[in-house]
């Protein structure tokens, strides 16, 4: 039986949901990019929920028939950089490879803009040696910036990333909302 993965929603993501969130927060093949660490415990993963993912303004967990199997986020700036907000996702490992997280990208892409409609451009920011994440933005439409040479740590340790951008002039936008 073949799967089904067009049956992919957004929900707000809530402490009961914390056995489907230890499936990605436990797995190091998810945080190695992130910049957590790998949860090893049921508590600390839901500690950081409450902490960070609750209050956040746009914070969502990629469902497949309704079930968590991953998290997308848009953060934004302030002040005289409202027009921009930075794009991140995380997705359970067994999920890769199947265009789920491509499918997510679009859906928050096309509602940030409509739910923000003072944004001007939507960013990622993945580090260098992340092809797979690099490959999502750009069949999600998004445009390669550059490398940012030791633009942030992770683990400790500077590393270099690469800039994704899509704009809400970008004549793509137009097609995720009706994609």
């Amino acid at each position: 039986m073949e799967n089904d993965y067009s049956d992919i929603t957004f929900r707000l993501l809530d402490l009961s949901d914390a056995d489907d969130f230890m499936e990605w927060y436990s797995d190091e093949k998810v945080s190695e990019f992130c910049s957590w660490d790998t949860f090893t415990s049921k508590q600390a993963a839901m500690q950081y929920v409450a902490d960070n993912v609750i209050p956040h303004p746009w914070y969502k967990a990629i469902c497949l028939k309704n079930k968590p199997i991953g998290s997308i986020s848009v953060t934004p700036f302030s002040g005289y950089d409202i027009c921009r907000a930075e794009l991140g996702y995380v997705l359970g490992s067994k999920y890769w490879g199947k265009g789920i997280v491509t499918t997510a990208v679009k859906m928050a892409a096309a509602s940030v803009f409509v739910e923000w409609p003072h944004l001007e451009r939507l960013e990622a920011v993945v580090a260098v040696e992340n092809m797979g994440s690099q490959r999502v933005l750009e069949k999600a439409g998004f445009t390669r910036e550059g490398v940012l040479r030791k633009y942030y740590l992770l683990k400790g340790k500077p590393k270099d990333a690469v800039i994704f951008s899509l704009l809400s002039t970008d004549p793509q936008v137009n097609y995720l909302m009706y994609d």
